[in-house]
């Protein structure tokens, strides 16, 4: 795998990121491992709420592209929200055509990486999963996740997509030492 190169998103990039993430989130391709789409009908974001997320003092959104032959591709996206000792993660994808080649760790240890440079305090990230999404959730424990008491109700009033079934936030934490 060739070295991806990351950067802050910007308002420029709202469109293809809002297309990165959706399609993402909400199709399967046969490169895809993991999705939504049988489980959460519509998008997971549209271009509000990617602005109003960008505006945000407490929120960093890191893209990671690929050069491959002087063309830039846009491949993966992670975000940061910073509360006072922790870091939630989340905004989290990666482009189907390129899961299932590591990238996906690489972009979440850069994102833990970048939050301690920013925040040397922190005491732990944590993130929230679906908890129908039982191959994330074990993923993200191979990560050093582990799932907390914490469970909560599918943000149905938050324009994020209709569930097809009963979904639940499963929140998930891993310990900085």
């Amino acid at each position: 795998m060739q070295p991806l190169k990351y950067r802050l998103a910007n308002a420029s990039d709202v469109e293809s990121l809002v297309a990165l993430i959706n399609q993402a989130y909400r199709t399967h391709t046969d490169s895809s491992w993991t999705s939504e789409q049988k489980i959460v009908a519509g998008d997971r974001i549209n271009h509000q709420q990617l602005l109003e997320s960008l505006n945000q003092q407490n929120f960093s959104l890191f893209v990671a592209e690929m050069v491959e032959d002087l063309e830039t591709a846009l491949v993966a996206c992670i975000g940061l929200s910073f509360q006072q000792n922790s870091v939630e993660i989340g905004t989290f994808c990666v482009a189907s055509d390129w899961q299932n080649q590591g990238i996906g760790k690489h972009v979440l240890k850069y994102a833990e990486k970048m939050a301690l440079e920013r925040c040397p305090t922190l005491s732990h990230y944590e993130m929230w999963v679906l908890d129908a999404r039982t191959e994330l959730i074990q993923y993200y424990e191979r990560c050093g996740y582990s799932k907390t008491a914490c469970i909560e109700s599918y943000p149905i009033h938050s324009n994020v997509g209709q569930p097809f079934i009963d979904l639940r936030l499963q929140h998930m934490s891993k310990s900085i030492s």
